[in-house]
C-alpha cells in the first residue's frame, strides 16, 4: 500500500491519498486521478514538494502481476493496454517532474511500486527495503521503466539484477545509486516530522533535511555490491548462454556458492525472457527514459496480450496462482529461442497498433 503527501508552502502538509498497484489496475481511475493530481500541484505556486511512502509491510511488492493475469484470463486487452498507458505517463510525468519528490522504500519495492518512485529526485532505503524486478522468473521483462534504472547501474549489476531477479538490500540501492538516501526504519517518522516543519519547493533545502536524517550503509560483505568485478567478468557477454557458460566456469574454479545460487536462478527462468531481459537493459543504455517506455510499452503487451503471454500466464500461475513452481516454458531451452522471436517481442502487436504517446516536447521544453 502507498499513500501520498503533498506539502504546500503556506499550511501543514496533506495525506492525500492511498492505494495499491494492483488496485489502481482494477479500478484504474485512481492512477489516472493521481496524475491530475501530480500535474495540479506541479502547476500550483503553493505546493512544495510531495512525499510517497509504504503503509505496511511492503512499499509496493508488485501486486499488479496478478491482477493483470486475471484480467488476460477473463479476455480483457483493452484494460490491460489502458493501465500500460497510463501507469507508463505516469512514471515519465514523474521522471520529469518539476518539483522535489520523495520516495520513502520502507519495506519490499518491486513491480509497478518501483516504477512510480525511482525515477523521482530523492529514494529513501532503509535497513527493511528490499528491492528487484523479479519479472523474469514469471515469464515477462523487466519493466516500469526498470531497463532505464537498471542500465544505469555500474558495471554489469543491471544485467544481473534483469535476468536473476534476485533481491539487494536497502544499503546496497545506496551503494549502487538506486537509492540517494538512507535511514534506518526507526527513524522514519522522524524524518517525516522534519520533512513536514518543511515549507519549501527548493530541493536543495529537502535535499539539507534528509541529509541530516541519513546515516551510513554498509552493504553485507556477502552482498553482490562487493561482486562488481565478477559481475563484469560473468555478465560483461554478448549472449545468455556465454553468461552461464563464464559462471559455470567460476562456479567450478572458486567453489563459491554465490556463482551457484545465480545459476539455479538463471536456469530455472524463462529462456525467452532472459534472452529478452538481457536485449533490453542493453538497449537501454543507449537509450533516454522517454524511449525506454515507449520500447517496453510495446514489450509489456506483446508479453500479456500478445504472442508471447503464454509465458507469462503460466509463470504467474506456477509462482502466484498455483504456487506448484513448475512452470512449463515455451520454448522450453535458451536454444530454442530464436532471434525472430526476440525481435518480435520488441515489435507492436500489430502495425496498427498505437505507439506510448508520451508529451516529450511539452514536457522537456519547460
Amino acid at each position: 500500500m502507498i499513500s501520498i503527501t503533498r506539502f504546500s508552502l503556506k499550511e501543514a502538509a496533506v495525506p492525500v491519498l492511498r492505494f495499491s498497484i494492483g488496485h489502481l489496475l482494477l479500478t484504474r481511475s485512481p492512477l489516472t486521478w493521481l496524475h491530475k493530481l501530480y500535474k495540479n500541484w506541479e502547476e500550483d505556486p503553493n505546493i512544495g514538494f510531495v512525499m510517497m511512502k509504504g503503509s505496511g509491510r511492503a512499499f509496493c511488492a508488485g501486486g499488479d502481476i496478478v491482477s493483470i493475469y486475471h484480467l488476460r484470463k477473463r479476455g480483457s486487452p483493452d484494460a490491460i493496454r489502458e493501465f500500460f498507458w497510463t501507469l507508463y505517463n505516469f512514471i515519465y510525468f514523474l521522471g520529469t517532474y518539476l518539483k522535489p519528490h520523495v520516495a520513502i522504500l520502507n519495506g519490499v519495492t518491486m513491480g509497478g511500486g518501483a516504477g512510480v518512485s525511482i525515477p523521482g529526485t530523492f529514494r529513501v532505503a532503509t535497513d527493511r527495503t528490499i528491492f528487484a524486478t523479479p519479472e523474469t522468473v514469471i515469464g515477462f521483462h523487466p519493466d516500469a521503466g526498470a531497463s532505464f534504472n537498471l542500465s544505469h547501474l555500474p558495471g554489469r549489476l543491471g544485467e544481473y539484477l534483469g535476468l536473476t531477479g534476485l533481491k539487494i538490500s536497502g544499503a546496497e540501492m545506496l551503494a549502487c545509486g538506486l537509492a540517494t538516501h538512507y535511514i534506518s526504519s526507526t527513524e522514519v517518522p522522524i524524518l517525516e516530522q522534519q520533512l513536514k516543519k518543511l515549507l519549501t519547493d527548493d530541493p536543495s533545502v529537502v535535499e539539507a533535511t534528509l541529509e541530516k536524517c541519513a546515516e551510513a550503509a554498509h552493504p553485507e560483505k556477502t552482498g553482490v555490491i562487493r561482486r562488481i568485478e565478477l559481475l563484469e567478468k560473468c555478465f560483461c557477454h554478448d549472449t545468455v548462454e556465454e553468461i552461464i557458460d563464464s559462471l559455470e566456469v567460476e562456479a567450478g574454479r572458486t567453489k563459491d556458492i554465490w556463482c551457484t545460487t545465480t545459476l539455479r536462478r538463471l536456469k530455472e527462468t524463462s529462456p525467452l525472457s532472459l534472452k529478452v531481459a538481457l536485449r533490453s537493459v542493453r538497449e537501454g543504455r543507449f537509450q533516454t527514459l522517454d524511449q525506454c517506455l515507449i520500447r517496453e510499452y510495446r514489450m509489456s503487451l506483446q508479453g500479456t496480450v500478445g504472442n508471447f503471454s503464454g509465458n507469462f500466464c503460466e509463470g504467474v500461475r506456477a509462482r502466484l496462482i498455483d504456487k506448484d513452481e513448475a512452470p512449463k516454458w515455451d520454448p522450453p531451452t535458451l536454444e530454442k529461442v530464436t532471434e525472430d522471436m526476440v525481435d518480435n517481442y520488441f515489435s507492436p502487436l500489430t502495425p496498427a497498433e498505437p505507439d506510448l504517446d508520451l508529451p516529450v516536447k511539452l514536457r522537456e521544453s519547460i
